[in-house]
């Protein structure tokens, strides 16, 4: 029966010890197989030929990453359809992303890969350096096979559902401009941007919980915490988004009076990340904790530790001076206002006086819902707001979507005016030009919505500064979302390698 093909990595090295010790030559064989095509079945025909026993690990689907809605066959599936195929001996998922420590476990005679990774300087994650690297540490060799050459990302992409239409039409109209090759190397010119972030820092605490009933005495449901994790938040997220996109963030932000959190945040910031605290009198760095259900990631409470008085005149002054300063030697400046009292309406306006290309996302929560507003700043080149806070900020239910991005371009004196719809994607109005620009939504899986609008606000401001295409710059933004909501909170930052590996399967 096939099935007794599929094992576990670790029953996978004991059957292999086996076959080692009557003189078998393994030969292991390592991907995502998303779909089974007549390029596998060679590729997996010649590979056997190398030696006597050919193994096939599998990406798991955590760590599939060639654009949304893939893979399109669950790992069960997968595994199911290779063990079928005659010329394969044992098939396993891997444990891992890569097939590195695979390799290092089960020590084949050879690793095998198909002919499109000859040319390893086409392979972004550049893992097949690494891959190569393990098998020669444990005496091995690499081949490459010679069969034709299909592409499961084409193949699904034209047969399949993977790609909504509205996504589909989207890269089709930028396929006419530009291929892969030049989106690449548009996305690697913005690594010459040195950027200046403004906002303030924000600890997120994530505390995973299990129900454990309702309370004996009390109507109040009762849980149990499990685990608590931390993350750097509001414009330290912002900041990570950016470092691997540009040469150097400089970052303008505010901590508490004690500097709490302040060794917490520099370990977890790149090299590449210059900051500059404001230490906030009579005031804590700001923490939002939120107690989330372990089974579904469901947020369930939030509470706030924070003192969102304004700046008192001292800090304000050092504010002031460091502004000017650091302001004037950045290509570009990105605000991230979460009204949380560090930006002053007199700091607001000496940020707007800028000559400098300025983005902003003022952002309405919980604690400044009623008092933020966004009219503080003016002549800003780019705007980007929630659909709701739109709706909230001008007052208005019922008006149409365009009016409203309409008035604020007006009200502000901005350029770009971009408002996030969740999954209606994002819609940006030109006011320069009078034209609109649409961009579906790109996640696939959306575990935790917050920080995507910080993850947009990065990429599209460095897009719209280096003057890209209007429909490039939303779709690269729009990517940086899609990234942003598949993880918990900001535990991760945009990648700029999964995102190039996204951007070459879509357009395949």
């Amino acid at each position: 029966m096939f099935k007794n093909k599929i094992l576990s990595l670790n029953d996978l090295n004991k059957k292999i010890i086996k076959e080692k010790l009557k003189k078998r030559k393994i030969i292991l064989c390592h991907g995502v197989f998303d779909l089974l095509h007549l390029g596998h079945i060679k590729h997996f025909k010649e590979a056997k030929s190398f030696g006597d026993i050919l193994v096939v690990t599998i990406t798991p689907d955590q760590y599939v990453n060639k654009g949304p809605n893939r893979p399109a066959f669950s790992i069960k599936d997968r595994l199911e359809a290779l063990a079928a195929l005659e010329s394969i001996d044992y098939v396993a998922e891997n444990n891992w992303a890569t097939a590195i420590n695979t390799i290092k476990l089960i020590k084949p005679h050879i690793y095998c890969k198909g002919p499109d990774y000859k040319d390893q300087s086409k392979d972004l994650s550049k893992n097949i350096q690494k891959e190569e690297k393990a098998i020669k540490s444990i005496k091995g060799k690499i081949k490459y096979t010679d069969d034709i050459t299909f592409s499961s990302s084409n193949i699904l992409n034209k047969f399949g559902s993977i790609i909504s239409n509205n996504q589909m039409s989207l890269i089709k109209k930028l396929n006419i401009k530009y291929n892969f090759k030049v989106m690449k190397k548009m996305i690697d010119e913005l690594k010459k941007l040195d950027v200046l972030l403004i906002g303030e820092s924000i600890i997120d605490q994530y505390v995973f919980c299990e129900a454990l009933g309702k309370s004996g005495k009390e109507p109040v449901l009762v849980m149990r915490d499990l685990e608590t994790q931390q993350y750097a938040g509001g414009a330290l997220a912002i900041a990570r988004h950016l470092s691997s996109f540009t040469k150097s963030v400089t970052l303008l932000s505010v901590l508490g009076q004690k500097k709490e959190y302040e060794k917490f945040i520099k370990l977890n910031l790149p090299k590449n990340i210059k900051t500059h605290f404001i230490y906030k009198n009579g005031s804590p760095t700001i923490i939002k904790k939120r107690y989330v259900d372990r089974i579904n990631n469901n947020k369930i409470l939030g509470v706030y530790s924070i003192n969102d008085e304004k700046l008192d005149n001292d800090n304000e002054k050092k504010l002031e001076i460091l502004l000017k300063k650091l302001s004037s030697k950045k290509d570009l400046t990105i605000v991230s206002d979460f009204g949380h009292g560090f930006i002053s309406k007199k700091i607001a306006k000496k940020i707007s006086n800028q000559s400098k290309f300025t983005s902003l996302n003022a952002q309405i929560n919980a604690a400044n819902i009623g008092y933020h507003t966004m009219e503080n700043y003016r002549n800003i080149d780019c705007t980007i707001i929630n659909e709701n806070e739109l709706r909230h900020q001008l007052r208005d239910k019922d008006g149409s979507l365009l009016y409203l991005m309409k008035n604020l371009a007006n009200k502000l004196r901005t350029n770009n005016v971009v408002v996030t719809q969740g999954s209606l994607g994002a819609t940006l109005y030109d006011k320069k030009t009078k034209k609109t620009f649409k961009c579906p939504a790109f996640a696939s899986k959306i575990i935790d919505k917050i920080g995507s609008g910080d993850a947009m606000l990065a990429l599209l401001s460095l897009c719209l500064k280096k003057g890209y295409d209007k429909n490039f710059s939303l779709f690269i933004g729009s990517l940086a979302a899609a990234q942003s909501v598949e993880t918990i909170g900001n535990s991760k930052p945009v990648n700029k390698v999964k995102m190039l590996k996204t951007i070459e399967h879509l357009l395949k």
